[in-house]
């Protein structure tokens, strides 16, 4: 069939984008669902700095690509072997598919998957082809979902079946901003009721990370950015404290925090943002990282102070989730009123409109916004 879809080719685009126009809006074949594999028609997808990135060179991915991982939309298809599936189900898109057979998936670690790592790398699908081209040949899935686009053919073990009450245009958030902001705090740094909790780096995912420490019941949240219009936000959104990112900020915030925090998430993507985030966290506690630098970056770590003062430093890729697990749990905060997550979301934009958006999002004065691709 044939599709709309937010192309990238070229990496040498310069921002503002809106000029340099680095993703085209193609028409473009995609191919019929195979085996293990469902065609969804996209309703709703955010944008992410995991997309910026691609855009801007700091994750090299495969060329042509169609980018968009961050989506929700409808069941169209479904291909051979699809059985836990009907057409007109409502599902989100989960950017790392788990194949349910690695070590990392038999040990109920998904978001480690071997096999859904390597795909990503390569840009397919999980079960290894691609269903995307045009008359030159493939273009690249990105993470397996190429959600900037009217329809979308994913491996089953992307998708995550949602009650259809919840509306896409919200539903969209929680395969990604919501799974990894979250995920990050109640999963990986598992904060318990009455500890403190600072963020550093208030994008989207930053700021799910704040609601989390909320849901999790933190007794204090420092809310830490550049930017004023997020401190704002992060204050509306719970925060009990918040800094501006200049000056000495760990000692700031170990002054609102007597000594520090208990547990400290960087969601920055910087050398300097996580290194101040360790600096900020107390003796004996932990700093979660989900941030995303340039490859190849290296952070020096005080090795005495790692031992000496039990401190725990920890990666954390999708919120350590089990997605199947997480997004419905996640979901029914949200409907109970103690995730409210549709505060994120900035504004609304078509797929034509696609560069303007990652302008704004460059520019920081976005925290989610969502393009419609249906009414």
């Amino acid at each position: 069939m044939k599709i709309e879809a937010a192309v990238l080719r070229r990496r040498d685009a310069v921002y503002p984008y809106a000029e340099s126009r680095p993703l085209a809006i193609e028409t473009i074949d995609l191919d019929p669902p195979g085996r293990g594999e469902v065609l969804v028609r996209i309703a709703a997808a955010g944008l992410c700095h995991s997309d910026l990135s691609v855009i801007n060179g700091d994750r090299a991915r495969p060329l042509p690509m169609a980018l968009g991982h961050e989506a929700a939309g409808v069941v169209e298809a479904l291909g051979e072997g699809v059985e836990d599936l009907v057409t007109g189900d409502h599902v989100v898109m989960v950017f790392m598919p788990s194949c349910g057979h690695c070590l990392p998936c038999a040990g109920g670690r998904p978001a480690l998957c071997e096999p859904g790592a390597a795909a990503n790398g390569a840009g397919t699908l999980l079960g290894g082809p691609t269903r995307l081209r045009d008359r030159d040949g493939m273009i690249h899935h990105h993470l397996g979902c190429s959600a900037f686009a009217t329809h979308a053919v994913v491996s089953r073990r992307s998708l995550v079946r949602i009650d259809p009450a919840l509306p896409l245009t919200e539903a969209a958030l929680f395969g990604c901003a919501v799974l990894t902001g979250v995920g990050a705090v109640v999963n990986t740094a598992r904060v318990t009721a009455g500890q403190s909790v600072a963020v550093v780096g208030l994008g989207g995912v930053g700021l799910a990370a704040v609601l989390g420490a909320m849901a999790a019941g933190a007794s204090q949240i420092v809310a830490v950015d550049l930017l004023e219009d997020k401190l704002a936000l992060a204050r509306h959104l719970g925060a009990t404290d918040t800094v501006m990112a200049a000056g000495d900020t760990a000692a700031a915030v170990r002054s609102l925090t007597d000594g520090g925090c208990d547990v400290v998430v960087e969601m920055a993507g910087s050398v300097r943002a996580l290194a101040a985030a360790v600096a900020m966290t107390r003796r004996g506690g932990i700093t979660v990282t989900a941030g995303l630098p340039p490859a190849g970056t290296a952070l020096p770590v005080d090795i005495v102070s790692l031992v000496a003062e039990e401190r725990t430093l920890k990666g954390s890729y999708i919120g350590t989730c089990v997605p199947v697990r997480d997004i419905p749990r996640y979901v029914a905060l949200y409907r109970a009123g103690r995730l409210p997550v549709d505060r994120l979301v900035s504004g609304y934009l078509t797929l034509a409109d696609i560069n303007e958006g990652f302008d704004r999002l460059q520019e920081g004065h976005a925290v989610r916004q969502i393009v419609r691709m249906t009414p």
